[in-house]
């Protein structure tokens, strides 16, 4: 996994904040691989609860990171209850990192 401890930590703290203490972030995508360099960061939230305006929650974090990381891309997929499950979530979840 290319992130740091610190950066686990920030994606962590953020996504508490603004999704709840219960949100479950997985990294996938290059950042996964060892091999790989560069690349943006891939994460994957996973809520219990029902949220309301998931465009505004995704860009809000993905906004809160960009600047926290001096501008590296972040790109926020959501899960929930009300959302619609995608192939891209079955990716993510088989393939991320439980951060």
């Amino acid at each position: 996994m290319r992130l740091t401890n610190s950066q686990v930590q920030t994606i962590k703290q953020v996504v508490a904040m603004l999704a709840g203490e219960g949100a479950q972030v997985t990294l996938f995508g290059s950042r996964v691989d060892d091999d790989k360099k560069g690349g943006d960061i891939d994460l994957l939230i996973t809520l219990n609860h029902v949220v309301e305006h998931p465009a505004v929650l995704s860009s809000k974090i993905s906004a809160r990171l960009i600047r926290l990381f001096q501008g590296r891309n972040v790109d926020v997929l959501l899960s929930a209850p009300n959302l619609q499950h995608l192939p891209i979530h079955q990716i993510a979840q088989s393939k991320g990192v439980l951060l």
